[in-house]
């Protein structure tokens, strides 16, 4: 087919086709379209359609034109891209293929450099290596460890280092020569000094034991004991050693405690306290106290003994036929033991108020002396082991000072359930 030319419209004036855009409009005019199939087309369709029909005609082709410019653009950019894409392509491989020598150079195992260098210092044969045998080889003189094993043997290697002859206290020049020799002199005024007191003990020990002043240092001790034990409790405590008492010739009762009457009931109740720094038998010991009791009118009886004169069995206290035991030394009492023995006394004799119909907790009182009377068996028990085994005297001495606590422990208690009630 016959491609369609455009020519020129003929006109009267000869003017060219005029083509103008205005804004959004394409005004054409003086255009003619030769093609005789595109005529004929055209003449096919009545007058009134035809113009619409090339409008469309111009819009469809301007359309064609417009997206075949377009696709020619995108193939250009395309084009340029891939030779674009294709060059850094091959720089990347040039600048890797540059690094992986360069790579190798440096750090390729046995090859690169950094493994040769670190070879040649770290190395099993490299310059540290040699450096720190060197340094530390026991068998060189002038190395860190001859000259430190040197310098160490002189301080402290043998009997002739200095350390030795510093710490020797038999050499004259050592700092502990002069510590021996005042430690020495020290010691030497102590044992004088003990001595002393010792022959000055036993001297007044042996006056008082010949003087009719024995007993009455003995009885202060235990006024003063006393006095400090029974002060701000509420109860009174008297020396009557001197003074007749309800039998009119009789003065056994060296002191008389007469308890608080809160704790009583309002009741009279004491305790009679006879001291003893001489020897008495049993049975002797229990008139005496029998006599005591009614001449101070007490429920209860305690009698202290000197170590020295007291029965087998009763330290460091005990509770015999109703009655309190309790072994005082007087060069140095101790009050624990007296307390814990007056306090067990006072309890028996609140015990007594039963038989006087008086309000107080029977059963709490008797399960403390119950107790009390186990733990003294316990104690008796600990004295035959103490007697029997010499080597456990500290462990059994300990044991008998457990079991007082304990007593006083049990005595604490009951009195105070009796103060509850």
């Amino acid at each position: 087919m016959e491609a369609a030319r455009l020519v020129p419209l003929p006109t009267q004036s000869g003017r060219q086709p005029n083509i103008r855009v205005e804004s959004d409009r394409i005004v054409v005019e003086h255009l003619s379209v030769e093609d005789s199939a595109l005529s004929a087309f055209v003449a096919e369709r009545p007058a009134e359609e035809r113009s619409a029909l090339v409008e469309r005609a111009i819009r469809v082709g301007l359309t064609a034109i417009q997206s075949v410019g377009v696709t020619v653009n995108v193939d250009a950019v395309r084009a340029e891209f891939q030779g674009l894409l294709r060059q850094t392509e091959a720089a990347n491989e040039r600048a890797a293929t540059a690094l992986d020598t360069m790579l190798r150079q440096n750090f390729a195992d046995g090859e690169g450099r950094l493994p040769r260098t670190l070879e040649k210092f770290l190395g099993d044969r490299g310059q540290l290596r040699s450096f720190v045998d060197e340094l530390f080889d026991e068998g060189k003189r002038d190395s860190a460890i001859g000259r430190m094993k040197v310098l160490l043997g002189a301080y402290f290697d043998g009997d002739a280092s200095r350390l030795a002859q510093l710490l020797d206290p038999t050499r004259l020049g050592s700092p502990l020569h002069q510590f021996r020799a005042e430690m020495a002199d020290g010691f030497a005024r102590l044992n004088e000094r003990l001595s002393a007191l010792e022959a000055a003990g036993a001297a007044r020990a042996s006056e008082r034991s010949r003087s009719s002043a024995k007993g009455a240092d003995f009885e202060g001790v235990v006024d003063d004991l006393l006095g400090e034990l029974t002060r701000g409790s509420g109860d009174l405590m008297e020396r009557t050693g001197t003074e007749t008492g309800t039998l009119l010739t009789s003065k056994k009762g060296d002191f008389v405690i007469t308890l608080n009457a809160e704790a009583t009931a309002g009741s009279d109740l004491r305790v009679v306290v006879e001291c003893k720094d001489r020897y008495v038998s049993g049975r002797a010991m229990r008139d005496e106290l029998r006599e005591a009791k009614a001449n101070r009118d007490a429920a209860v009886a305690l009698v202290v003994f000197t170590p020295a004169h007291a029965p087998t069995g009763i330290a460091p206290f005990d509770v015999r036929a109703g009655d309190v035991y309790c072994v005082l030394d007087p060069v140095a009492p101790e009050p624990a033991t007296l307390e814990a023995a007056v306090r067990l006394a006072r309890l028996l004799a609140m015990q007594t108020l039963r038989e006087r119909d008086v309000d107080v907790d029977a059963a709490a009182i008797g399960e403390a002396l119950t107790g009390i009377r186990e733990q003294l068996e316990l104690l008796r028990g600990l004295k035959s082991t103490l007697t029997s085994i010499g080597s456990s005297a500290k462990e059994v001495y300990a044991g008998l000072d457990r079991l007082r606590d304990g007593i006083v422990a049990r005595i604490v208690e009951a009195e105070a359930e009796l103060c509850r009630a």
